[in-house]
């Protein structure tokens, strides 16, 4: 692999990660937990206009943490088993749960699916938002300025647990075979799925965001998806002054820090290539899951497409 700017595979296959977690970082999550154990969820189940003779769409929308609805398509086979597998499936920044039809293999397949729409993104979610300072773009860095509980991605973290919930208490679902799947974003969001609900039974996450966010900025590639932490610091604290807490805060909500708690059996791509997520950034993660795990490393791509991995993931999640 070339060394234009990342470590050596030797060394990213022992990286375990340079952004540090905060003291109480179990007991952040067990405290946002307990908190959406006590919100209803308000579900509404609503018939889609997309229908096919083996899958029954319908839009779900539910009620998260601080107020917002979510929503999700969810895809049911109309000749459901008994106790049938389930894929939750969370989409990259900024861009949407996609169309139905993507989500049509894995119904033939007997999964029930549910596609996420995070709040305040290209979907139909709302962010009702509610905190101190930038909401231009800004997600990673979004409630900064406020408490810790303030952070939005620790409310779209919630949301995918609150799905997982929902999807697991239907009749026809076997709570025990609930999988996960991602790309970027979406792979972010799946490890923290399964690393909040431990019942998930496999996590296919490709090429992760929101990992090792001090990393990241040592590297100097702050652009792209992590514009954002650049952008902060020119904007907001232009001296450093308060870096240390910065990267601190920002740990509460750094997959990182979540992995060692994954249960289920992962699946993983990374490009050596890539220079939005770096490689480093994503390791970190990986080297930090201790259930069963499986890595596909593509040496000459990046943040893209990743031939064969789409079967890969597809063999993985219906074997």
């Amino acid at each position: 692999m070339p060394l234009h700017f990342e470590l050596a595979l030797e060394d990213l296959q022992h990286y375990q990660g340079t952004n540090p977690c905060p003291e109480d970082f179990r007991e952040f999550w067990d405290r946002a937990l307990t908190e959406l154990g006590g919100i209803a969820p308000c579900p509404e189940w609503v018939l889609a206009e997309f229908q096919t003779s083996y899958a029954k769409c319908f839009d779900l929308y539910y009620t998260g943490t601080r107020g917002a609805r979510v929503h999700a398509k969810v895809l049911k086979p109309t000749e459901p088993t008994d106790r049938q597998p389930a894929l939750l499936m969370f989409h990259g920044y900024a861009a949407s749960s996609g169309d139905w039809m993507e989500k049509l293999p894995y119904v033939a397949s007997g999964f029930t699916v549910a596609a996420m729409d995070c709040r305040g993104q290209g979907g139909e979610s709302n962010d009702p938002g509610g905190v101190t300072g930038w909401t231009l773009r800004g997600h990673i860095v979004r409630g900064l300025a406020d408490h810790p509980d303030a952070l939005y991605y620790r409310q779209v973290f919630l949301d995918t647990v609150r799905l997982a919930h929902l999807i697991m208490e239907l009749p026809e679902v076997d709570e025990q075979r609930v999988a996960v799947l991602g790309r970027s974003q979406g792979a972010a969001l799946a490890l923290a799925c399964a690393a909040l609900e431990p019942r998930i039974w496999r996590v296919a996450a490709l090429y992760p965001f929101l990992c090792d966010y001090k990393r990241v900025w040592q590297l100097d590639v702050a652009t792209n998806a992590y514009e954002e932490l650049r952008e902060y610091f020119r904007r907001f604290d232009p001296l450093h002054d308060r870096e240390d807490e910065v990267f601190k805060r920002l740990g509460y909500i750094d997959v990182q820090h979540l992995c060692p708690a994954i249960q289920g059996d992962v699946l993983m791509a990374i490009g050596l290539m890539d220079t939005v997520c770096p490689p480093s950034t994503q390791f970190a993660a990986y080297n930090r899951i201790s259930s069963k795990k499986k890595l596909l490393l593509y040496p000459d791509f990046g943040h893209e497409k990743l031939p064969s991995c789409a079967d890969d993931v597809f063999r993985f999640l219906t074997g």
